[in-house]
């Protein structure tokens, strides 16, 4: 089946089309789904991808050659029909599908099926292969509910008026949901960022997403912190930039504190489970839904969806792609 889609550890060729979908490697044609790094490269001949993705590519690698695929927008290329659907993962993150000889693959990308306000939702397009991430693929990961682990947050910045709450997020993605999903919950006041943060959001910001007001958190004095919500990329959580702030309460964003080992090495002292990829019930779900001949799995926890697959008599392979994690992401 397919034999005009080959994967290679380096991304996912298509023949006809003579284009790779998010080659980790340097590309005359480039198809990318969405502007993380183990996704987007810099480097490539010229990229397909969406407006918000381009836009997030030229923002990390400067200006790049692109065309800008619209939701929902046909483009032919050698025989193959190509259209980018959105994939619910982050701002402009779309799957591609690709229709060809009667036959039609989607290629997600990275997904989540979980309400965001910063991105357009997953929609489930039936196909004959279905190309999964499996990030979270164990049947262990089953995320709570986000305006909960919100509600926690605001509990310990309530709780603790002389402290501040700094979250550690993804500065591409999970900031922006964790400022938005604050303000959805009612959260007015003034949210701080680090430095690293400033230009993602504004482009979020260019793009219609509404975070209210952001204040840089550099050169502010701690007590007027005080009370108040900061957002870092996970890796400032415990340097030195963070010995500035008024007795932090650490919290971190992301699918990964599910697991308590993981928040104990990185010393978080609120983990909050949120995530922007599908946990196991969201992945079986979906297949489910799309009802696929045969799935191909990426992003390394294969071996629990390939037999689940197996056991509802779906074919299933293990895709090896190169570079398809990066744990601070989930």
């Amino acid at each position: 089946m397919a034999h005009w889609i080959e994967p290679h550890p380096t991304g996912i060729y298509v023949r006809p089309a003579d284009a790779w979908i998010d080659p980790s490697l340097p590309q005359e044609r480039a198809l990318v789904t969405h502007g993380h790094a183990d996704h987007a490269r810099g480097g490539h001949g010229h990229v397909w991808a969406t407006r918000e993705t381009l836009a997030i590519m030229a923002l990390r690698y400067g200006t790049a050659s692109g065309t800008a695929v619209d939701y929902g927008e046909e483009v032919r290329m050698g025989g193959v029909t190509i259209r980018y659907v959105p994939a619910g993962h982050v701002l402009g993150s779309a799957q591609i599908v690709l229709d060809h000889a009667g036959e039609r693959v989607v290629v997600t990308g990275d997904y989540k099926r979980r309400p965001d306000p910063t991105c357009k939702a997953f929609e489930p397009v039936p196909c004959d292969i279905f190309v999964t991430e499996a990030t979270f693929g164990l049947p262990v990961f089953r995320h709570p509910d986000t305006g909960s682990e919100m509600d926690r947050l605001l509990a310990a910045l309530h709780a603790n008026p002389d402290r501040c709450v700094l979250v550690g997020a993804y500065a591409l993605g999970k900031a922006q949901r964790v400022i938005c999903e604050l303000r959805a919950r009612g959260h007015r006041d003034p949210i701080y960022i680090h430095g690293a943060m400033e230009r993602m959001c504004a482009l979020y910001q260019d793009f219609g997403i509404d975070m209210g007001e952001l204040r840089p958190a550099t050169g502010v004095a701690a007590k007027d912190m005080r009370g108040h919500v900061i957002v870092s990329p996970p890796s400032a959580l415990n340097d030195r930039w963070s010995r500035r702030l008024p007795d932090p309460i650490t919290a971190m964003a992301s699918g990964w504190m599910r697991v308590r080992q993981r928040a104990r090495q990185k010393n978080v002292e609120l983990p909050l489970v949120i995530s922007d990829h599908a946990d196991w019930d969201e992945l079986t779900d979906t297949i489910r839904e799309v009802a696929p001949t045969e799935t191909w799995i990426t992003h390394g926890r294969e071996e629990a969806l390939l037999h689940w697959c197996m056991t509802h008599q779906i074919r299933a392979r293990a895709l090896a792609l190169v570079g398809r994690e990066d744990e601070d992401e989930g």
